[in-house]
């Protein structure tokens, strides 16, 4: 199975540090499916660009 790096800032790092019993790359894993499925579908549905939906979908996800 192939490996990534996700860099993050120091304070992110210490936040999730306090959630020890949570498993974070299945948390990454599950975000870049659920994300590549959307623009999959975005794909499928639109015929015009969808830069500024998805441009969209990444900040209301970045503010959760």
């Amino acid at each position: 199975m192939p490996v990534i790096s996700v860099k993050i800032d120091d304070e992110l790092k210490r936040k999730m540090d306090k959630y020890k019993y949570i498993n974070w790359s299945e948390i990454i894993k599950a975000e870049i499916a659920e994300a590549l499925l959307l623009n999959e579908k975005l794909r499928r549905k639109s015929t015009k660009d969808t830069t500024k939906i998805i441009r969209e979908w990444r900040e209301s996800r970045c503010l959760r």
